[in-house]
């Protein structure tokens, strides 16, 4: 039997963020874990003194050990209760998360053949998620695309009952816009955060039985509650795939059936997000630096990272196809939306106009311009007016220049020379007609437009000439139409909320899959991971502590105004303060986890029983000296008991459940790599009746 290791985790410099090569040597904090806030041999080496400082931390070199990253995990493996035989969790499809104890029968496939039983090997199907009108559309919009494919020249492309879309995470957020970007503007009110929904759409196709994750959407959802420029907006965030999808043919010369499939869904979620009124949508088209990962963890050797040109086109070729069925009205960038004057009063230039999303490019790029300005000039406004050039001010449509409006010019000035290089990037998608002068969604009334210039729209309100110049200096008649409302009140759905802190934010799932190795480099392993994500998202598991990686499952926590993804329970809090994480954790206290006052008795239940775990696997008291430590024989005699009974948790002892319950509860918060706690390491937590368990 072959010895198989997993890919090993990545680790990162927390000084310069570089990635620590293989074999190579580096440095971590002693109460963390040792890919955790780590240091390279260059930070280390390079700082002067005792003492490494960045981004307004300080860590002392007294205080971090040194280590070599060359660790191997090798994959667990399960026998067969009956035929004695060993095989590897994943080829076995082995869910060990469902069995505390390891008293639980497992029969091999063979087993189940000679037998000739029907057990069911995988119990989670995607189909059995529930189902919302976003997934229902994209998915029988998908089914009836697949089916207008011609049969005779395709004959293995009617898999479409193997295909599944679902949206596993939709729910309401806000983001507050940081106070470095609000000082860019003095006269202009812009919104002090936005509200959203943020949601993730994943698609399955059964292989070999067995569902397997292939693709992942991250959208944000700016509704018509939401405040301008950000209204009725969305932002595609990040995408993801991997090359299991089967048949592996091409549906036309340039045209693989996976690429079609992954186009439709996109096209799909576009269409239903017009037609419940939303306008405009952003992508920024950003590859992944080689070996890293967006979503999915450890994608497989053969698929290739798309270079920049290659991941435009692949955006291109999916809004194309929108265009041709009237679901995107224009395409655009960017630059040419934002950065260049149209000749009207109504479209000048500033920074007020561009929209403000979670993760995005220009307005980080925009407050690190800022940034520079304000040291260059010390924040006086007269110097930042000779620093603008008069080509610049004409080639923004800008003629008189005030002192409030200095910086707010100065910056789109400088971050139009950093965008300009790779405008093409960042994709504007017009849903509906948007006035190319005001911005503002043509809902009614008359509309000009230009045959030769697409993008050109003009509103009844900025409309003065029925002609316009192009950008090559060409006269181009308008032509006029008569538009009809067509823009619902709200764009607000009544669909299942979902909030799942397994997929709240991406990092959040692609740190969950590094810590459990759920890898899809291999169809094998993908096969599993898909199975373990299905498990999990069958059962939610909440927001999750960054540091001890459990649940949290009290009122408040700590979270990071930094890294919203960051958040950090009480007790891991308590337990090392100001060391859990480079950046000012404030305290948060969420209504769905707020507690009753029978609740606050459970949990001062909970630490009591968490105190005498601990001391009873530790004590070494006999019958001639007992210990006086309360309850702690009681739970020596059942650590005693579930170590020889014969009848277990799977025969249904109730001893042995509170056992293992009550360990789970104590793996959820321990992080001794050393604990004494009879199986500490390999159980997870699960809920149980904290008043009963000393009523055995």
């Amino acid at each position: 039997m072959a010895t198989l290791y997993f890919d090993p985790k990545p680790i990162y410099c927390f000084c310069c963020g570089t990635s620590i090569r293989r074999n190579a040597c580096y440095y971590y904090r002693r109460e963390e874990e040792d890919t955790q806030n780590c240091f390279c041999t260059t930070c280390y080496k390079n700082t002067r003194g005792g003492i490494i400082t960045f981004n307004g931390t300080t860590v002392s070199k007294t205080d971090l050990i040194k280590n070599k990253n060359d660790r191997e995990c090798e994959e667990a493996w399960v026998q067969c209760s009956k035929c004695k035989s060993w095989q590897h969790h994943i080829c076995a499809l082995y869910n060990n998360t469902r069995d505390l104890d390891n008293s639980a029968e497992y029969l091999c496939l063979l087993c189940c053949l000679n037998e000739n039983r029907n057990d069911v090997r995988v119990p989670y199907d995607a189909k059995d998620l529930p189902r919302t009108m976003l997934g229902d559309h994209i998915e029988g919009r998908l089914l009836k695309r697949l089916g207008q494919i011609e049969r005779n020249k395709n004959p293995e492309v009617f898999v479409a009952d193997n295909l599944s879309v679902r949206v596993v995470l939709s729910v309401d957020k806000h983001i507050e816009v940081k106070k470095q970007f609000l000082d860019i503007f003095e006269e202009d009110n812009y919104p002090a955060e936005f509200s959203y929904a943020s949601k993730v759409i994943l698609l399955f196709q059964k292989i070999d039985g067995v569902d397997v994750c292939l693709f992942a959407m991250y959208a944000q959802e700016f509704g018509s509650e939401c405040g301008y420029p950000n209204q009725r907006s969305i932002y595609i965030s990040y995408l993801d795939s991997v090359k299991y999808f089967r048949p592996e043919i091409h549906i036309s010369a340039r045209e693989s059936l996976r690429t079609f499939v992954y186009h439709e869904i996109l096209i799909g979620y576009l269409d239903f997000c017009k037609k419940r009124g939303f306008t405009t949508c952003y992508i920024w088209s950003c590859p992944p630096i080689k070996g890293d990962d967006y979503i999915f963890y450890c994608h497989p050797e053969s698929q290739k990272t798309p270079k920049k040109n290659q991941l435009r086109h692949w955006y291109h070729s999916a809004l194309r196809k929108a265009v041709e069925e009237d679901i995107v009205v224009g395409l655009s960038n960017l630059y040419d939306h934002f950065f260049l004057p149209t000749g009207k009063c109504e479209s000048k230039v500033t920074a007020a106009r561009l929209p403000y999303f979670d993760g995005d490019f220009w307005s980080d790029a925009a407050m690190d311009k800022a940034s520079q300005i304000e040291q260059h000039t010390a924040g006086n406004r007269e110097k930042m007016l000779k620093l603008i050039p008069n080509r610049s001010l004409k080639s923004m449509g800008l003629v008189n220049l005030s002192k409030e409006t200095a910086k707010d010019i100065l910056v789109m000035q400088k971050l139009r020379q950093t965008i300009s290089p790779f405008k093409e990037d960042f994709i504007v998608v017009q849903l509906q007609y948007v006035c190319i002068h005001c911005h503002k969604v043509i809902e009614c009334g008359k509309r000009w437009f230009c045959k030769e210039c697409k993008i050109f729209q003009e509103c009844e309100r900025c409309h003065t000439a029925d002609s316009h110049t192009s950008v090559k200096g060409e006269k181009h008649k308008l032509c006029e139409v008569l538009t009809g409302r067509i823009l619902r009140d709200t764009t607000k759905e009544k669909d299942i909320i979902f909030n799942n802190g397994l997929f709240d934010t991406r990092y959040n799932f692609l740190s969950f899959c590094q810590r459990n190795r759920f890898q899809f480099d291999s169809l094998r392993r993908a096969k599993y991971s898909s199975m373990m994500i299905l498990h999990f998202l069958s059962k939610p598991i909440g927001i999750i502590c960054q540091v001890c990686c459990k649940p949290i499952v009290s009122k408040c926590y700590w979270k990071c105004g930094n890294c919203p993804e960051f958040t950090v329970c009480s007790a891991c809090h308590i337990a090392r303060g100001s060391k859990c994480h480079a950046h000012t954790l404030s305290e948060t206290c969420s209504a769905a986890l707020s507690s009753t006052g029978s609740e606050k008795l459970k949990q001062n239940t909970a630490v009591e029983l968490l105190d005498v775990i601990k001391h009873a696997s530790q004590c070494h008291s006999t019958q001639t000296q007992p210990c006086t430590y309360p309850n702690c024989l009681k739970i020596r005699k059942l650590f005693s008991h579930a170590s020889r009974c014969t009848v277990r948790v799977s025969g249904g002892c109730q001893h042995c459940k509170k056992v293992w319950q009550a360990i789970a509860l104590h793996s959820r918060n321990c992080r001794d790599s050393a604990c004494r706690v009879p199986r500490c390491m390999s159980v997870t937590f699960t809920s149980f009746d904290l008043h009963s368990f000393f009523f055995l």
